[in-house]
């Protein structure tokens, strides 16, 4: 039995929302193939997400230096508390799957703002002597499903590639929590052709519904 964290930044649902829609299919499609596994769903757009900001950084360094947590401002506790709440959830699962759109070649900040949450030093990495900074989920793995008006997807060998920075920024954390295996689902091109905007929905589905029975 096995948990999956269920990661979706977008604000609407999958009627508004091709990367929603294949997310909520992959999800359909695990549950029957992995009928005692749990999947959480972690809304970004509905869960508060809290900002790396004065109040977090000053009271890191107020625990740091031995400030029991107690003694934070209430801001501090608050904001500190729900972050520490975010990075538990995330390492007590086994399996992500992230879906996000692409908004100006990137994801939606909160996303942003979520992955910041969970890089915290001894939960999620360490930093060894000799070594330098290994993560500590090398155990687990995750899916990214985006959705792109234009082809961004890796191997696409369109100049709009480079500029993508969702998948590969995504990529890029996950490699520094230990966690090598980042597949991907890419919804694209319905902007670009529009004429095949039905078509490269239907595939990405059929995408996602096979992948999850193998993940």
């Amino acid at each position: 039995m096995g948990t999956v964290l269920y990661i979706t930044a977008h604000p609407f649902e999958e009627d508004k929302s091709h990367a929603i829609a294949a997310g909520k299919e992959f999800v359909q499609a695990y549950r029957q193939t992995h009928p005692l596994d749990e999947v959480i769903h972690l809304d970004l757009f509905k869960a508060w997400i809290p900002l790396l900001d004065a109040d977090v950084f000053n009271g890191w360094e107020k625990l740091k230096q031995g400030t029991p947590f107690e003694a934070l401002n209430g801001d501090e506790q608050s904001k500190i508390g729900r972050i520490n709440e975010l990075v538990d959830q995330f390492v007590a699962a086994d399996k992500y799957v992230f879906v996000s759109p692409t908004w100006n070649y990137s994801y939606p900040p909160v996303m942003k703002a979520y992955l910041d949450s969970i890089c915290i030093a001894g939960k999620t990495f360490s930093y060894l002597p000799d070594i330098g900074r290994v993560g500590l989920l090398g155990d687990k793995k995750a899916i990214h499903i985006q959705a792109s008006g234009s082809v961004l997807s890796p191997g696409s060998n369109t100049l709009a590639e480079n500029w993508e920075m969702g998948h590969r920024h995504l990529k890029v954390i996950m490699e520094f929590v230990g966690i090598s295996e980042l597949a991907g689902i890419f919804i694209e091109g319905m902007a670009e052709y529009p004429d095949q905007a039905l078509q490269i929905k239907e595939k990405a589905i059929r995408r996602a519904r096979e992948a999850a029975q193998v993940f």
